[in-house]
């Protein structure tokens, strides 16, 4: 095609001689005499056979009936074949078995006759594949009747006062798609949907007769769609029903119209456009397309609905001058500048305008051309040159599926294949044919990158996006490979299960229309990460977590970057993932211009928290408003550890003193609850002491609260309250309230989870202990792994004077002289047994292996006790400046850089991994961009140098532990 003009195609050309005179032997083998074709005839038997390997098969097989092919007019021929048909269905006691090789002869005898007519010019592209669709109705309509008859013959269905036929017993069989149309191709499947109208029934019997219809489908397929020695009449697809991966392949209409008005997408829509009852209660399927005509052809649409039908148009690769247009190996269907995109041209525009403009619902593609050429949407000179693209592309596409009767839509890529499709089209050479199939491509691909071009493209620059339909479509998963993902068609799949609203966020119109414009900038997200496919399970998670999706989905649309964070999160923090999944209000944090800011100090937290408190309603209301507060707070210290703003000490210093903010707020509030019924404890006081990671303000986001509770003895005897309650009684019940306001999950979720047993006497003991009491059990009673949990214990919560009490009481218990040499024994004892309890569970089981953090603790603390007595300025809560104070005194012996440089690496990977997983992490299952996250979070190239570097530390710190407490960590 040069300017426009089409080259000149002549008659069709012998392509492969030797096939072609191969055929003619064996067909006057079996005809015993070749005089019954002339020579022109013989001419078009070898031009049919030397393009097509199938072909020249069937003809063979048919050489009996081949005299009459030529010397019967065809369409006079093809009435014959369809007569045939129905008159096997039509036979007294014709049944499946006596019906398939019928139809099967019907079909080759069919396939050779049309092939004839296309090749050689009888017919036009319509009148092809009319008869094309003429024979897919004939033979389902034979399938049908059979099928129904057979079941009522061996009652498999109720009686009813009337004959049951299938003109009759409410199954709808509806053509979809090109059968819909009229537009079949030469070796098409043929979707069908089946619907059954329980108004033929009696409501009592309606749940019989669909198990008996949904046995039928399957026996249906299996008489068109089975390969025999006959061959097979038809691949059958039923799976553009309403949500096929989840409803059987028969749905009442109730239910059909309930899905088309709830979850019905705008793809759905515009297949029904083609849609055509084709066997089956015809009369009831017309009824059918009445009832679902407001879904198909809305009279309003609003902004939305029209951008998601251009959305429709716009997920596919149609930026005209992008990439290069080859012949070889195009799909002509679904390639760039295919029959696809003349299809869509046109149904895009129906669906739009379709509600209003009644001479819009047209069902093929040229008629919809004419329909829209009238109105004025589309020019005539848009008209021709796209009308006469599809003609010449459907006529490719025919004779690429002549050459060996395969569903496929692709130019062979080989030079040979090319050179037969040009033969079998009347080009004189194969150069010819490929330059007027490129300028074609190219003319529609103008066309329709024209089309809504003030829209954004929802495609991209490296192809297709395209989710809608049932089938896998081959540019959209190449486009996802080039994306990175290893296993496209387990996206587009997940994708397709979205867009059918198979999960809550998904449910509504809406919801989905976002959806649509979400999807492409969310793949192209994903695709910048480590691991796109484990990325697109996450944030699959994600979105199953969620109650709905309009929110989120606008939130995220309207904000990339934070998209961006989401998908960042998701593929290298699985914990923090499912966090989000539970509690997606907090993405709505990160819109806050502080989000990215440093930590809060903590009268600033606790300013935050209090001012929350104030404006909720009621006790209950108040432990929400914590919830929420520190919900979204423990979700900004997450993301800025992922991203390294927050090193270690820092991160452990925030959320501790989050925790700290919290619990002070909280116990404000359970002590105004208390007043209430019990008023207060006169001249009282009540402390609450953290210990371990709390204690030592190297909290992870996943620590729990070690706590004692402390009252001053002083008090009065019993509160003021209207009910009043003894001191005893008053702080054990505000500690239990305390325990339960941090615990206790609400509509908000949980806060912390608290461990009360290293109180005096452990669960023995009561839960709030006076301050004299504390002290003396300290002086007389507690044991040395006891001592060694108070190295770390400061008060979080009281009154100035009462903690000031309670520091110096914590002060005098661990400077009590005390023995080296059984304080070290001790100490060695307890790692022992600790080591035999709790095995380390892998590499990155920092915590418990030999020579990991517990180690490191260990060794301070130890050392606390045993120097504290002559050196009370070594006493801190917290490890790093423990090991800087020991090592300043000289009681390392050499170790405290070591020991230094392995409590910095492990309080790094503590806070990452507190962050990013639930657990331990296994080495072989971290997911790809968590392993190359946390590698850069420590500093280092990949796992194994990290692995490397942590069984270094791990070493030294072993060193440390044999030579300052004796012994060896690893006993």
């Amino acid at each position: 095609m040069a300017d426009g003009h089409p080259v000149q195609r002549g008659r069709p050309r012998v392509h492969d001689a030797d096939r072609a005179g191969r055929a003619r032997q064996d067909m006057t083998a079996r005809l015993g005499d070749d005089s019954s074709l002339g020579d022109a005839c013989w001419e078009q038997v070898e031009v049919l056979a030397g393009g097509s390997a199938f072909l020249a098969r069937e003809m063979v097989r048919e050489a009996s009936w081949l005299p009459a092919l030529w010397t019967r007019e065809p369409d006079a021929l093809f009435e014959e074949i369809l007569s045939g048909v129905h008159a096997a269905a039509a036979a007294s006691g014709a049944d499946a078995a006596s019906l398939m090789p019928v139809l099967r002869e019907a079909r080759r005898r069919a396939a050779i006759l049309i092939a004839r007519a296309d090749v050689f010019g009888f017919w036009d592209v319509a009148q092809v594949t009319g008869a094309l669709s003429r024979l897919a109705d004939a033979c389902v309509q034979a399938g049908v009747a059979v099928l129904i008859a057979d079941l009522v013959r061996r009652g498999k269905l109720p009686e009813r006062p009337d004959p049951v036929t299938a003109e009759t017993c409410g199954l709808i069989v509806l053509g979809m798609g090109k059968l819909g149309a009229g537009e079949l191709n030469y070796s098409s499947d043929i979707d069908l949907v089946l619907f059954l109208d329980p108004e033929r029934w009696p409501a009592d019997t309606v749940g019989e007769v669909k198990a008996a219809m949904i046995r039928l489908s399957q026996s249906l397929v299996k008489v068109l769609s089975e390969r025999t020695g006959d061959g097979y009449v038809f691949r059958t697809d039923l799976r553009l029903r309403p949500d096929a991966g989840a409803t059987p392949p028969v749905i009442t209409v109730p239910a059909a119209e309930h899905y088309y008005e709830t979850l019905g997408q705008n793809w759905e829509r515009m297949a029904l456009i083609k849609a055509r009852p084709i066997a089956g209660d015809l009369e009831a399927g017309a009824a059918f397309l009445d009832l679902v005509r407001p879904f198909v052809w809305r009279r309003s649409l609003d902004f939305y609905a029209v951008e998601d039908i251009k959305s429709i148009k716009r997920q596919i690769h149609s930026h005209y001058g992008h990439g290069t247009l080859a012949v070889a190996g195009h799909d002509v269907k679904l390639g760039r500048g295919g029959i696809r995109e003349i299809e869509f041209f046109v149904q895009t525009q129906q669906l739009i305008g379709g509600g209003r403009v009644k001479e819009l619902r047209q069902r093929t593609t040229l008629g919809g051309l004419d329909a829209l050429t009238d109105l004025g949407w589309v020019t005539p000179e848009t008209r021709d040159a796209l009308a006469a693209s599809y003609v010449h592309l459907r006529a490719v596409e025919h004779r690429i599926q002549m050459m060996n009767d395969e569903q496929t839509h692709r130019v062979p890529e080989d030079e040979e294949g090319r050179a037969c499709l040009a033969a079998l089209m009347g080009y004189a050479d194969r150069e010819s044919f490929e330059s007027d199939l490129l300028a074609h491509l190219t003319r529609v691909s103008r066309h329709y990158a024209g089309l809504f071009d003030d829209a954004p493209e929802l495609s991209s620059e490296e192809g297709s996006l395209v989710f809608t339909g049932t089938d896998e479509d081959p540019e959209t998963l190449e486009t996802l490979r080039k994306k990175g993902f290893r296993a496209p068609e387990t996206v587009s799949r997940t994708i397709r299960g979205w867009h059918h609203g198979r999960i809550p966020a998904t449910r509504t119109a809406r919801a989905r229309e976002i959806l649509t414009h979400l999807v492409p900038v969310l793949i192209e997200t994903m695709g910048r990460t480590a691991d796109p496919d484990q990325a697109m399970v996450r944030f699959d998670r994600f979105l199953s977590g969620l109650p709905g999706g309009v929110q989120v989905f606008a939130l995220l649309r309207s904000n990339p970057a934070l998209l961006e964070l989401l998908v960042e999160v998701l593929g290298m923090a699985p914990r923090l993932g499912e966090y989000l999944a539970r509690n997606h209000a907090v993405l709505e944090a990160v819109l806050d211009p502080g989000f990215f800011s440093g930590p809060r100090d903590l009268a600033a937290m606790q300013d935050h928290l209090a001012g929350a408190v104030e404006t909720a309603e009621g006790f209950e209301g108040a432990l929400d408003a914590i919830r929420r507060v520190v919900k979204e707070e423990r979700f900004r210290l997450g993301v800025l550890v992922l991203r390294g703003v927050l090193h270690a000490g820092e991160a452990g210093h925030a959320f501790a003193d989050l925790a700290e903010a919290a619990v002070r707020v909280t116990l404000r509030a359970v002590e105004d609850e208390m007043a209430r019924r019990h008023g207060r404890v006169p001249g009282g006081a009540f402390a609450v002491v953290a210990l371990g990671k709390c204690g030592g303000r190297e909290m992870t986001a996943t620590s729990d609260l070690d706590l004692i509770f402390i009252y001053d003895q002083e008090a009065g005897e019993e509160s003021d309250g209207g009910s009043p309650l003894s001191r005893e009684q008053y702080y054990a019940r505000l500690g239990q309230r305390l325990v339960s306001a941090l615990t206790v999950p609400t509509a908000e979720g949980e806060l912390y989870e608290v461990d009360m047993r290293l109180r005096p006497s452990g669960r023995a003991g009561p839960l709030a202990t006076q301050l004299s009491a504390f002290a003396r059990y300290h002086e007389e009673s507690s044991w040395t792994w006891e001592k060694l949990a108070l190295t770390r214990a400061r008060v979080i919560a009281a009154p100035d004077a009462f903690a000031a009490r309670v520091n110096a009481a914590i002060r005098e218990a661990l400077c009590a002289p005390r023995d080296a040499a059984s304080t070290c024994a001790d100490v060695r004892e307890m790692r022992e047994k600790l080591a035999a309890e709790r095995p380390p569970s892998g590499v990155f089981d920092i915590k418990l292996s030999a020579g990991g953090q517990v180690d490191v603790e260990f060794i301070w603390q130890a050392l606390q006790l045993v120097h504290a007595p002559d050196r009370p300025d070594l006493l801190t809560t917290e490890s790093a400046d423990a090991l800087s104070r020991l090592e300043e005194s000289r009681l390392l012996q050499g170790h405290g850089a070591a020991l230094k440089a392995a409590h910095g690496l492990y309080a790094t990977l503590a806070q990452f991994l507190g962050v990013a997983v639930e657990g331990t992490l296994a080495a072989e299952e971290a997911p790809a961009q968590l392993a190359v996250a946390m590698s850069r979070v420590v500093g280092v190239a990949d796992l194994d140098t990290l692995g490397a570097r942590l069984d270094e530390a791990r070493t030294e710190v072993r060193a440390a532990y044999r030579a300052l407490l004796g012994g060896d960590a690893t006993e």
